[in-house]
């Protein structure tokens, strides 16, 4: 079973996203703040990161910097920014910065689980 890291500091969302991700197959560990979410990342070895950019300890740009510089195989795994931001100030530096994908929230569920579904396939295609 796939992993995937959310990393967001609202209750709400978390939930119900967890909810939907594991009525997916997917397994579901998550982080609340940018702290957190680095920590949580080496510990569980995710097999994808949906991350906010908004969130306390440390932004979403600061945790996609921080992965990507990491010498290990956590440096290669993909990451979609999940964000109520405005994707046209925050899309393009995202991807500049090292995610795989941007969605605004509220996401479309059907394209947001075909966007991981692609990556995770992608990500463990590339590993032997």
């Amino acid at each position: 079973m796939s992993k995937i890291l959310l990393v967001d500091d609202d209750t709400d969302f978390v939930r119900a996203m967890t909810i939907r991700l594991r009525a997916a197959g997917y397994d579901v560990v998550f982080a609340g703040d940018g702290y957190s979410a680095t920590v949580k990342a080496r510990q569980e070895e995710p097999d994808l990161i949906l991350l906010d950019i908004g969130l306390p300890a440390g932004n979403g740009f600061a945790i996609i910097k921080r992965i990507r510089q990491l010498i290990s195989p956590l440096a290669m795994v993909p990451i979609i920014v999940l964000t109520a931001r405005d994707p046209l100030a925050n899309r393009e530096l995202a991807l500049q910065m090292g995610a795989d994908a941007f969605f605004q929230k509220p996401a479309d569920n059907a394209a947001l689980l075909a966007k991981i579904e692609e990556l995770i396939g992608q990500s463990k295609g590339g590993h032997t």
